[in-house]
């Protein structure tokens, strides 16, 4: 047990520590007009209040990944949660802060102009369509995997709940964000808190054993390998690209520079709390990697949450947590779709005040996305797991060329962009969704990647390089 509250301490130690250096490097102008009050357009670009934002965009990027892939990754071991610590406050946390605050800065534009301003027209033209096709991703997963608790809950047949949480994500995806998104989400976000703090207590309340098997070595049943594999699987729990896409929606109603510490680093200190629950309960509740295992081979992750949630709170409390677990995917699911939207109006240079003109990009954008969910589940979600991590690179990328070009202290994107860059060029690598190559193979493929990413981009910009007054002093 100490060791759980150990890593939460942790967590919110980085959100005021290192979150501050991230912050203070950045340098947020208080006096900047943002987007939200000079392109106010009552659709997109609408000012909300700082505490709406908060729970929107952690709501936004807590979809499926803190739950599902968590448990997945508690299979490994205890290594999962050092992962999510480190990851979260090193790599996800400084990815979001400049996903969002990039944004806020270029007049809320969307993540792949984002990064055509900092890295070059051809990964803005990269970017522009692995966005859009990580995006449907994202809401194809996020439309299966609640269907299937839905379904098992209520006896409906998956394919009518895949159906009515379609039709929720179009009229989310059209209508004006403050009409659905900004005022259902701070409710949903009472149900969150409520999941994740109700299910720890009842550990605890009933007497289970934290981390039976208390080690940083590899327990994965099947003996997959820790290396690269789990950095993959835990994806949202400790960084992913999927929030770049998010922070932008959010990034048009900030109403201060100032606010982006708590918005953007601090929403992502959250779903790695969220994490941290669910990685903990998958290896406290079932005693163990194997028992876990055995688990998942009944109906994966989804039987998982199940369990769990009806055993510790019984019937009622397993119901709202279940709940719970379902509006997380839903309301990431709605603004994937909303995100691609945006993305491929910046791309055509529609303008979206008029209802007609987001219909005309939302109705195909829909049938692709149904045709698309089709296809098998655990196939869809070992994309969906490269593809993020591999735009979450990229963003990281993106923040550290921005603070070089400002001559600004660097490292605090670059270090987190070249481990990156090993871990997905590996996994590419080593995958069979990739080349299926040996895993040592893999290994220096990934990390003679990551040093020659690191080399070119020192090269191209060590002009800029310097470091400033407020981390020298």
């Amino acid at each position: 047990m100490l060791t759980f509250f150990a890593c939460i301490a942790l967590l919110i130690g980085g959100y005021f520590a290192y979150g501050r250096l991230v912050d203070t490097i950045f340098g947020p102008d208080p006096s900047r007009t943002t987007p939200a009050v000079a392109l106010n357009d009552g659709v997109d670009y609408v000012e909300m209040s700082p505490v709406k934002i908060f729970l929107v965009q952690l709501l936004n990027i807590a979809g499926l990944g803190p739950i599902f892939g968590p448990i997945l990754g508690a299979l490994y071991g205890p290594a999962a949660l050092l992962w999510i610590v480190i990851g979260c406050i090193f790599a996800g946390a400084v990815h979001d802060y400049f996903s969002g605050m990039l944004s806020l800065r270029n007049g809320g534009k969307s993540i792949p102009d984002v990064v055509g301003l900092e890295l070059g027209n051809a990964f803005k033209q990269f970017m522009r369509v692995f966005s859009i096709v990580l995006l449907l991703l994202v809401g194809i997963v996020f439309v299966l995997g609640p269907a299937k608790l839905l379904g098992n809950m209520s006896g409906l047949a998956v394919p009518v709940w895949v159906g009515i949480i379609f039709a929720y994500y179009f009229l989310a995806t059209i209508l004006p964000i403050d009409k659905i998104i900004g005022r259902v989400y701070p409710l949903f976000g009472a149900v969150l808190i409520f999941m994740a703090v109700g299910l720890t207590v009842a550990l605890i309340a009933k007497g289970y054993q934290f981390y039976p098997q208390l080690t940083l070595a590899n327990l994965h049943p099947k003996e997959l390998p820790l290396w690269p594999l789990m950095f993959i699987t835990i994806a949202c729990g400790a960084i992913s690209g999927f929030h770049a896409t998010q922070s932008p929606l959010m990034a048009r109603c900030v109403k201060n520079e100032r606010d982006g510490r708590k918005l953007f680093y601090g929403a992502m200190i959250g779903e790695g709390i969220i994490a941290l629950v669910w990685a903990t309960l998958g290896m406290s509740f079932y005693n163990g990697a194997e028992a876990l295992n055995a688990a998942l081979g009944k109906g994966g992750p989804a039987f998982v949450v199940n369990e769990i949630s009806t055993t510790l709170l019984g019937p009622v409390g397993g119901l709202l947590a279940i709940i719970g677990v379902i509006i997380l995917p839903i309301s990431s699911g709605d603004t994937a779709f909303r995100s691609a939207r945006l993305i491929i109006a910046d791309f055509m240079t529609v303008e979206q005040k008029s209802i007609v003109k987001r219909l005309y990009l939302a109705v195909p954008l829909f049938a692709i996305g149904f045709l698309v969910s089709l296809a098998e589940f655990g196939v869809i979600w070992r994309y969906f797991g490269w593809a993020n991590q591999t735009l979450a690179t990229i963003v990281l990328w993106t923040g550290a060329a921005y603070l070089i070009k400002q001559g600004k202290f660097h490292w605090i994107a670059t270090a987190p962009a070249t481990f990156m860059t090993a871990v997905v060029t590996t996994y590419l690598a080593y995958a069979k969704i990739g080349f299926s190559l040996p895993l040592q193979i893999s290994t220096w493929i990934g990390i003679g990647a990551a040093l020659l990413a690191l080399m070119l981009f020192l090269v191209k910009f060590r002009k800029a390089e310097t470091i400033p007054d407020t981390v020298s002093a």
